[in-house]
């Protein structure tokens, strides 16, 4: 479509002109995923994953705060992909995500799992949408030591957690993000037992 190939452009003219060189993915994965974008140190993230998506064509879509949804900001943020979530209701943010992925078989969607600045560690949502929507996870990251950016492998999970998060802190062990000091490691606040909890126990 004309729009997909106005916003490839303006990637490439992106990657022709930043500092920054993009990595695209080694074997492209069709079909319904979701996309990690970490270590989320900085606003220019969102710009790297634009550009990213842009690259490759993907029509993806991410998760903002209703608040940024607001007025004249509103309509602009939807056509980029955005769609508006409570985050108060982290139950409802998973079911209306998983709604969203069973109608086409096309839907791409983002998740940033750490908190910028926070030093928290990630949030478990991206886990919990990818399991219910049975989502394969692609592992997109940005990494300034090297001044790259792109996407990496693609996993499925297991519903075993600690195992599943061992196997993304190694890919994102050398990744330090736009802003170093701000990264957090990828660690769930109780893997355990969020792996019992998936498990029905």
């Amino acid at each position: 479509m004309l729009w997909d190939s106005i916003r490839a452009a303006i990637a490439r003219a992106f990657w022709r002109l930043s500092s920054w060189r993009l990595v695209r993915e080694a074997e492209p994965v069709a079909g319904p995923r979701l996309l990690i974008g970490a270590p989320h140190t900085s606003n220019f993230d969102f710009v790297l994953m634009l550009g990213i998506a842009w690259d490759a064509r993907m029509r993806i879509h991410w998760l903002g705060k209703r608040e940024l949804f607001r007025g004249i900001a509103g309509p602009v943020m939807r056509a980029i992909g955005g769609i508006p979530v409570d985050r108060s209701n982290a139950a409802g943010v998973v079911e209306a995500v998983v709604a969203r992925a069973r109608e086409t078989d096309r839907f791409l969607l983002v998740v940033t799992p750490e908190e910028t600045r926070k030093g928290n560690g990630w949030r478990s949502g991206f886990y919990r949408i990818a399991m219910a929507a049975e989502l394969p996870v692609t592992l997109g990251y940005a990494d300034g030591s090297t001044k790259t950016a792109g996407l990496g492998e693609t996993i499925r999970l297991t519903g075993d957690v600690e195992a599943d998060m061992d196997r993304v802190r190694a890919f994102y062990a050398s990744k330090t993000g736009v802003r170093p000091e701000y990264r957090t490691e990828p660690r769930l606040s109780d893997e355990a037992a969020l792996t019992r909890q998936l498990a029905g126990e």
